[in-house]
């Protein structure tokens, strides 16, 4: 039951999180901003969970997930309402921070929750049961925000998705029996330093292609946006189109824990990293609505897989007793890239339009791809 409690907490969470990264380019958008405006906004969300990450996953690992996961939750809905209560451009920035901060502390939280509540095949099931609660929320927060934008505004659909995003923490200061005090690995050991968990070669892999799936996931949120305004098309289809790549995640993920028992998940990896890296290269081609649907349905199914299965790869090679610390590495190494790739690919998207960005992230998802084809051949 525990597992389903904590999915349910995530969704709201996350619809809070999800939504605002759409919500933040259109509004930047009719404000004017230019796409590297749009990709410093986008590099805004990583910048101080770059710092901080490794430090909350230790936090997790010796003092528990509640109170994190609680302050994580209200940070967000703060940071969701600044823009409402100082509406510009500078009031973006501020929120894209407040909000990637908060949103850190809850997600390597209830990462290791998550892990610790099964060995083996089971914690890889539990990962796939909580994958679907990530896929869910990817596609109620843009459709929400879309149909929101189109009847209310932006500023007021802040304000819903704050409202949305401070429950989860409510929920957790009033009654979280279901979450032990204090997460248990099974694996207790004396601490090492980041160099041990740099020195492992399996964790640098699933460090680097986590980096690249979750820059995948976040470039297509921000960039399909300012597309679907390119070529005319409403928020709220733009929202539609988002929802679809969640829900081909939420399908796929259904039948991950089966294709990982069957093929192995470095092996899933490899073929999702594929996938997704050849819907990139076709999608700038497709202008139509419902094309443009079915392409994100399929980058859905590429991407649905890599993000859990790098987070079971994480959990389950770090060393003992640091899982929580590994994840937090994990989240390092993707916010270092969220910050680095959207400034370049801002950059050239000022410079060269908006399908560049699309066929520049396909290289690096092949490129991924073959590194962990590497990993899995030796």
């Amino acid at each position: 039951m525990a597992i389903y409690l904590t999915a349910l907490l995530a969704i709201l969470n996350q619809v809070g999180l999800k939504g605002s990264k759409m919500l933040v380019a259109l509004y930047a958008i009719d404000l004017g901003a230019s796409p590297l405006a749009i990709g410093a906004l986008v590099s805004t969300y990583a910048v101080f969970p770059l710092l901080l990450a490794v430090y909350a996953g230790r936090v997790t690992d010796r003092h528990g997930v509640r109170k994190p996961m609680m302050l994580g939750s209200l940070g967000l809905s703060a940071g969701l309402a600044l823009p409402a209560a100082f509406p510009g451009l500078p009031a973006l920035f501020a929120s894209c921070a407040l909000a990637g901060t908060a949103s850190l502390f809850f997600q390597i939280s209830v990462h290791n929750l998550v892990g610790s509540l099964g060995e083996g095949y089971e914690r890889t099931r539990n990962f796939g049961t909580f994958s679907l609660a990530a896929s869910i929320s990817g596609l109620l927060g843009p459709l929400f925000v879309g149909f929101a934008i189109d009847h209310s505004g932006h500023l007021p659909t802040y304000v819903m998705l704050a409202a949305i995003a401070c429950v989860p923490g409510l929920v957790l200061a009033v009654n979280a029996g279901f979450i032990p005090s204090r997460v248990r690995t099974g694996k207790e050991a004396p601490r090492g330093g980041l160099k041990e968990l740099l020195g492992s070669p399996s964790l640098r892999r699933t460090f680097v292609t986590s980096g690249l799936i979750i820059t995948g996931i976040d470039l297509f949120n921000f960039y399909m946006p300012i597309y679907g305004r390119s070529i005319g098309l409403s928020a709220s289809v733009i929202g539609t189109v988002l929802g679809m790549q969640a829900a081909a995640a939420f399908a796929v993920r259904l039948w991950m824990p089966r294709l990982a028992r069957r093929f192995g998940e470095r092996s899933v990896l490899t073929g999702s990293l594929v996938v997704a890296g050849v819907t990139y290269f076709a999608f700038p081609s497709v202008a139509h609505p419902v094309l443009l649907g079915l392409a994100s349905f399929v980058l859905g199914l590429g991407l649905g897989c890599g993000q859990p299965l790098s987070i079971v790869l994480t959990y389950n090679d770090s060393p003992p007793g640091r899982a929580g610390e590994a994840l937090g590495m994990r989240l390092t190494v993707n916010k270092f890239t969220q910050i680095a790739v959207p400034l370049v690919f801002g950059s050239l998207g000022t410079a060269a339009g908006v399908l560049p960005v699309f066929w520049a992230n396909a290289v690096l998802l092949l490129a991924g791809s073959y590194l962990s084809a590497e990993r899995r051949r030796r």
